[in-house]
C-alpha cells in the first residue's frame, strides 16, 4: 500500500489549475496552427491567427486564455493500492476552489442554481472518480466554459437507429450551436451507457488527443465522416465562415440497455483547457 499525502495532492492540482487555464495544450495549438494554413476565408485565418496569439500570450504572461474559467471538473484515477489520509473529493474540492482564488481566476460556481441569489464562489468543482490497479493517482482537470456547455446536447435514440440518425443528431447539435459556443470547436460525442452515463463520455471524449483517431476503425471512420459534416456546415472561426467549424471530433462508446441508444454530444470552445498529472 503507497501512502501519497494531502499536501502533495493540493501542490499539484494548484499547478493543474495554472497549467489548465494559461497553457492551451500542444495537440490543441498544433491542430490550430494546420487550420490556419488550410483555411481560405481571409476573416476565419485572421480569426484563426487571433487565437493561437492569444494562446500565446496567456502561456507567457500566466494569464487566463479565457475570462470564463469555467466550472472544474476533475477526472480521477485512484490506485487501489493507493492510502489517502482524507476525503479525496473533499480534498481535490478546497484545493481546486484555493487554487483558483490564489491565482486570481474568476469565481463562476453559482450555489443556489434556481434562485441565484448567491455570490459566484470558486466551490464546489465536480469530481468523477474511478478505481483502478496500481498505486498512483491520475487527475485530469477540465475547466469547462458554459459559453460552450449550453449547447451540449443528449439524446435518447431508438435501438434501431441508424448511424445515420446518429450523426444527424450530432451535425444537428452543432448546427443548432452556430457561432455562439465560439468555434472551431473540438466536440465530444459519447455513446450508450445511460442517459447521464452518455453525457460524461462525451466529456471525456473531450480529454482525448485531437490529433490521434479511435483504435476502433469503426468509430475512427464515424469520427472522421462527423468532423467532415461538420466543417461542411462552413459556420467557420468565431462565425466567419470557411472550412474550420470544428478542429476534431472524438467519440466514446459504452455498452447499453438493448431497448434504448443514448447519444450525448459534449462541445467545446477552441479554448479547449485541461491538464493531467499522475502521482
Amino acid at each position: 500500500m503507497r501512502k501519497i499525502s494531502v499536501t502533495l495532492i493540493k501542490e499539484k492540482l494548484n499547478q493543474l489549475v495554472i497549467q489548465a487555464n494559461t497553457d492551451l495544450r500542444e495537440d490543441l495549438l498544433a491542430a490550430l496552427k494546420q487550420a490556419v494554413k488550410k483555411e481560405k476565408h481571409q476573416l476565419a485565418r485572421r480569426a484563426l491567427s487571433a487565437i493561437i496569439e492569444n494562446a500565446k500570450i496567456a502561456k507567457k504572461e500566466k494569464l487566463p486564455i479565457c475570462q470564463d474559467t469555467g466550472m472544474p471538473v476533475v477526472f480521477v484515477k485512484m490506485g487501489s493500492e493507493v492510502c489517502i489520509n482524507g476525503n479525496i473529493t473533499a480534498i481535490i474540492t478546497e484545493a481546486v476552489a484555493q487554487a483558483y482564488k490564489e491565482n486570481f481566476l474568476r469565481a463562476s460556481i453559482q450555489t443556489d442554481p434556481l434562485l441565484r441569489k448567491a455570490k459566484p464562489a470558486y466551490a464546489p468543482c465536480i469530481v468523477h472518480t474511478d478505481i483502478v490497479d496500481g498505486e498512483n493517482i491520475t487527475i485530469s482537470l477540465l475547466p469547462k466554459g458554459f459559453g460552450s456547455e449550453n449547447k451540449s446536447r443528449v439524446k435518447m435514440l431508438n435501438p434501431t437507429a441508424s448511424l445515420k440518425d446518429v450523426e444527424d443528431f450530432v451535425v444537428g447539435s452543432v448546427k443548432e450551436a452556430g457561432a455562439s459556443a465560439c468555434p472551431p470547436y473540438i466536440i465530444g460525442v459519447g455513446i450508450g451507457g445511460t442517459q447521464d452515463y452518455a453525457g460524461l463520455l462525451a466529456k471525456k471524449a473531450l480529454l482525448c488527443p485531437v490529433n490521434k483517431r479511435n483504435k476502433d476503425k469503426t468509430l475512427a471512420g464515424l469520427e472522421r465522416s462527423l468532423l467532415k459534416k461538420i466543417n461542411a456546415l462552413k459556420i467557420g472561426a468565431f462565425g466567419f465562415g470557411g472550412n474550420n467549424t470544428a478542429l476534431a471530433v472524438n467519440v466514446q462508446t459504452y455498452p447499453t440497455h438493448i431497448a434504448g441508444l443514448p447519444v450525448a454530444v459534449n462541445i467545446s470552445c477552441h479554448a479547449l483547457r485541461s491538464a493531467w498529472v499522475t502521482i
